[in-house]
């Protein structure tokens, strides 16, 4: 079956970087858009990134635009989240997902697929 397993959380201070990994297998990556969502404790999952199935166009949530970055590598069915500038409130469990929908603006109900998710912590 499908599978995406993030890899790459932990934890980091203010101001720090972590870079997030996502391998999918079973599944056409290149044919995929992948995003990454984020759910913080008490909170609804929330959208934070996405790159079309090509990587040449992103999407950024306003919390995080400027300090990350998506991008993919299809050679290698891997998705990443370069997370810069780290904040207290970037906390969360990190998910990544793959949608078969090519679209500029995305919601959670567009992915077919989502991984079991990476913790990131960041501490003041």
């Amino acid at each position: 079956q499908v599978q995406l397993v993030e890899t790459g959380g932990g934890m980091a201070q203010a101001g720090g970087s972590l870079r997030l990994s996502c391998a999918a297998s079973n599944l056409p990556f290149s044919a995929y858009a992948m995003g990454w969502f984020r759910q913080a404790p008490g909170k609804e999952r929330t959208f934070v990134a996405v790159v079309n199935w090509f990587g040449d166009r992103t999407s950024y949530s306003e919390s995080v635009e400027g300090r990350f970055s998506v991008s993919r590598d299809n050679a290698k069915n891997r998705v990443y989240l370069q997370m810069n500038s780290l904040k207290p409130e970037d906390t969360a469990v990190y998910y990544c997902a793959a949608s078969l929908k090519d679209a500029k603006d995305y919601s959670e109900i567009d992915f077919n697929y989502w991984g079991q998710g990476t913790q990131v912590t960041v501490s003041s």
